[in-house]
């Protein structure tokens, strides 16, 4: 197949023509800074208000509950960091799971330098949190829940209902890194009890380098970046108008085609696993075999390394990724994989192969077979895999 075959647009997604469409004129003809009070910078102004609306109703919130950022990664790092400061009063207690992505890993770290105390729960064997372990963590110095919507790597989604339900009774704030979810899977703010929520442009067709953070009205969160009157002065920085037009767009064509898309990539993501699971011996899934997202499927291979496996694919034009890409440079095996019990051994062969309603059953097909050959050549070069079926492939 002489083409490229993405496979991982759990990384990233291809930002699409009607998205790129409504961007373009706010980079060379309407370009005023939104914040300026001629007729010609509030003509900027107003496409801000409008994708803010937009990109609060796919959620089922209002508009002065979503503030604009520079990413994902940015959000969770303000939604921690500023709650924590803002409820330090009542205790400095945070609950979050050993499954999160960096961005809040890496900021509880952080906090707990600062005087903070984490509980990390654990997940069982499909990365899913027991409810009653969460809920029995709680303390009553406790004062936030984060716990990812959907995971970055192996796509389990998480019972966001529950823990909604148990942080609301308990009085405790109730976060999610909804990066991965957010326009793959419907959210509601409300239903969920959801009281602040991480998103990303980039992830759903949109452009890079913007995000959102939703608080919900009444939560008490602190600015994170100091300077203009921007985001109701919580958020200063002249406003990446573009940006934000290209995120609401893109949410806007989420919704519309969320059912459509769902049926398709779930189709095809079944067919992907079963091919797998049956065609490649000592073959294992990551995750939910169900409560998954619709795009993911990952994989480890026993005897397999998995950059070997990257780079050979990458050979034969396939995009793929053994985790996060956030964590491409490290040659540690996944927290997450870790976390769900799999020995290093075993971890350090994943693959995670993330689709779109652009992927093919062709691509499906040509990228197993190639898979088939790739697993089958390095397990042949591994002293290991010789063992094993010397000593009978138990």
């Amino acid at each position: 197949m002489n083409k490229v075959i993405y496979l991982d647009n759990a990384a990233t997604t291809q930002v699409y023509p009607e998205v790129l469409e409504a961007m373009n004129p706010y980079f060379t003809e309407i370009y005023g800074n939104p914040s300026s009070i001629y007729t010609f910078a509030q003509k900027a102004n107003r496409a801000v208000l409008s994708a803010r609306q937009t990109l609060a109703d796919f959620i089922h919130a209002k508009a002065e509950e979503i503030y604009f950022t520079g990413g994902g990664t940015e959000s969770d790092n303000w939604a921690l960091k500023a709650a924590a400061e803002a409820y330090e009063s009542k205790g400095k207690h945070i609950i979050t799971t050993k499954i999160e992505h960096h961005a809040v890993l890496h900021t509880c770290e952080y906090l707990e330098k600062k005087g903070y105390e984490i509980t990390y729960l654990d997940v069982n064997e499909y990365g899913t949190i027991c409810s009653k372990e969460l809920e029995q963590a709680i303390r009553p110095d406790t004062i936030l829940i984060s716990v990812i919507a959907a995971n970055n790597e192996i796509g389990t989604i998480e019972p966001l209902m529950e823990i909604g339900q148990i942080a609301k009774k308990h009085g405790v704030l109730f976060h999610t890194d909804a990066v991965q979810a957010f326009g793959h899977i419907g959210l509601d703010v409300d239903e969920m009890n959801i009281d602040m929520l991480s998103a990303s442009g980039h992830k759903i067709n949109g452009p890079k380098g913007i995000g959102l953070l939703y608080v919900r009205k009444g939560v008490k969160i602190r600015s994170f970046i100091h300077g203009g009157a921007q985001e109701r002065a919580r958020r200063a920085g002249t406003h990446n108008v573009p940006g934000i037009v290209g995120f609401a767009k893109a949410a806007q064509l989420a919704d519309n085609a969320m059912d459509e898309k769902i049926a398709y990539e779930t189709g095809l993501r079944d067919y992907l696993i079963d091919r797998v699971l049956k065609e490649i011996p000592y073959s294992r899934l990551n995750g939910e075999r169900t409560k998954r997202l619709p795009n993911n499927a990952n994989f480890c291979f026993r005897f397999v390394e998995g950059e070997s496996l990257l780079i050979l694919l990458d050979q034969k034009g396939i995009c793929a990724s053994s985790g996060s890409a956030c964590t491409s440079g490290s040659l540690d095996p996944s927290h997450v994989l870790l976390a769900i019990g799999l020995p290093h051994e075993i971890a350090h062969g994943s693959l995670r192969l993330t689709l779109s309603e652009k992927t093919t059953k062709e691509e499906i097909d040509f990228t197993v077979e190639q898979l088939k050959e790739i697993v089958d050549r390095l397990r042949k070069m591994s002293p290991l895999y010789e063992d094993f079926l010397r000593n009978g492939a138990k």
